[in-house]
């Protein structure tokens, strides 16, 4: 009776459990498209509602597709997990992706690939594309394998490449590495629009390029119809019991003694529980974001999405004040009377609530004259909403970019906003408790109060740096023309790229140009090259 049980007990935890696999949402690349969208504001409504429509079909089947709007400003979308993903594990990595993806915009689209999963979205359709001019390698440089291992791999891509056309677009691979304890595991798997002669086209292009990456430990191919892996770690998640015969692996039974079967058992549960806590850390977000949200419902920094909405008039157009990093901008009137700016966000943070919470929650308590004050935000819509306080002068761009505008601005008006937006970064780059830089400093992004008076704007939404958790970053991507070469470059982020934006905008601020004009004849070139040459020529009679 107790070898029954104990069997009993030991099959339980053997078996490939969906819920204790790993969700992979670990970003290989992402790739944006080299065009403008036609009208942003059309595309951001439509980008919302296919996330929203996919979301629902990634619940239910691990892939979705959606299409809305019509004409250029037409959007399609397409998201997969990989069919070894549990549905579980899948909606977490299709969370990551449609935070991440909307980095892309203002471009017309792009893709992202997570080592669990594949989105895609497009102005034109796109399903049975199967190879195009950005497919790439992504290739390991960790360690350097030996021959045995690169046959090994070679044998393990052919034979998931070869099953997977005949299996659903999908097949996985695993072959051991000759005298030794190693093996070569590889995952094959096509979107789901492909037909069985697309994708076998798509995966034999991938398995070329793949081997490419050889002798290296890991290679990834990032094609537009399939997605292909190699490694020598196992990262092969347990086919979820939902997932009929894709991929099956051949279990071996072995009879022992109950001596030995009480030490694996033991072994097992261990296991179990110490793989158990490590998968749940990675979903403790959700039920934290859940504690959160009612901890916040009474809060202060909390609005009910129908208050807001009715504020703005139903998010009228009228109403529109600007498009920000990543919203549109309304104004809107509280019932007490109170005027107020809403960010209606691009994508919607409820897969994320913990985060959003937490980051609206630092960034509101950092108050300074010369900081847009951020007076709460409402998850709870079909959108995220950020509520800032509402400043009527708008953006200091309007300004001294006009001539006519710009008369306002004297001298001493100009420096008074200049020292103001310097006293604001140090309250950034200075404060005792988080440490913010924001990325995306330019004349837009700097408000003007009813006396003229500068306050930073577009705070967005803050996001840790995993090197020191003192840093909060609040832009998701600066403005080209105000970036530092360091970090356009390498992605070097530090308080310098504040301040080189700020440099730049010191610049557009005593000159009055803009330094993005580029393209008119009148200014050849940008700037600071101009103010640079200038300088160099001053110096250059001053040595003389």
């Amino acid at each position: 009776m107790k070898e029954s049980i104990i069997i009993i007990i030991l099959v339980t935890l053997l078996s490939p459990d969906a819920s204790l696999g790993e969700p992979r949402t670990q970003i290989v690349q992402m790739m944006c498209g080299n065009q403008l969208e036609h009208n942003t504001s059309i595309f951001v409504l439509n980008f919302v509602d296919v996330m929203e429509n996919i979301s629902a079909q990634m619940r239910t089947s691990g892939f979705g597709r959606a299409v809305v709007g019509s004409g250029p400003d037409t959007n399609y979308g397409l998201a997969q997990c990989y069919d070894d993903l549990s549905l579980s594990d899948c909606v977490l990595c299709y969370a990551e992706m449609r935070t991440i993806l909307p980095q892309c915009f203002p471009n017309n689209g792009g893709r992202i690939f997570l080592d669990g999963c594949f989105m895609r979205v497009q102005n034109y359709s796109f399903d049975q594309e199967y190879t195009g001019p950005i497919d790439t390698e992504v290739c390991g440089n960790r360690t350097r394998k030996s021959s045995a291992f690169q046959n090994s791999a070679r044998q393990a891509v052919v034979q998931a490449v070869s099953a997977a056309p005949n299996n659903n677009g999908f097949a996985r691979a695993q072959v051991p590495v000759s005298g030794t304890n190693e093996s070569a595991y590889v995952l094959a798997n096509c979107w789901r629009t492909l037909s069985a002669s697309s994708c076998r086209a798509c995966l034999q292009n991938a398995s070329a390029s793949i081997l490419g990456c050889l002798p290296w430990s890991e290679g990834r191919v990032l094609n537009t119809g399939c997605f292909v892996r190699y490694s020598d770690t196992n990262f092969l998640n347990p086919i979820p019991r939902n997932g009929s015969s894709k991929g099956k692996v051949i279990g071996i039974v072995v009879a022992v003694s109950s001596a030995v079967l009480v030490l694996i058992v033991g072994a097992t549960i261990g296991f179990y529980i110490w793989n158990h806590k490590t998968i749940e850390k990675k979903r403790k977000g959700s039920s934290d974001a859940e504690k959160l949200v009612k901890t916040l419902h009474d809060s202060s920094l909390n609005f009910k999405y129908s208050t807001l909405e009715k504020a703005t008039g139903s998010f009228d157009e009228a109403n529109k004040l600007g498009q920000g990093g990543f919203g549109t901008v309304y104004k809107g009137v509280l019932q007490d009377g109170r005027e107020i700016a809403v960010k209606r966000l691009f994508y919607n943070n409820k897969h994320r609530a913990g985060d959003f919470y937490n980051e609206v929650n630092i960034i509101s308590s950092v108050e300074h004259k010369n900081l847009v004050r951020l007076l709460g935000c409402s998850c709870s819509g079909p959108e995220s909403l950020l509520v800032y306080e509402f400043l009527p002068n708008k953006s200091l761009d309007l300004f001294i970019f006009d001539p006519n505008k710009g008369k306002a601005l004297n001298w001493e008006k100009r420096y008074e906003i200049i020292i103001g937006i310097a006293e604001g970064l140090v309250c950034l780059h200075e404060n005792t408790n988080t440490r913010i830089i924001h990325r995306d400093i330019k004349a837009s992004n700097i408000l003007l109060d009813s006396r003229l008076r500068a306050k930073i704007a577009d705070f967005g939404l803050a996001r840790t740096f995993q090197e020191d958790k003192s840093h909060i970053s609040t832009a998701i991507a600066g403005t080209l023309g105000y970036m530092a070469p360091e970090y356009l470059a390498h992605g070097q982020l530090t308080e310098k790229a504040d301040l080189y934006s700020f440099g730049v905008l010191v610049l557009e601020i005593v000159t009055g140009r803009q330094n993005n004009r580029s393209k008119e004849a009148e200014y050849s070139d940008s700037l600071i090259s101009i103010v640079s040459s200038k300088f160099f020529g001053v110096l250059s009679n001053f040595i003389s």
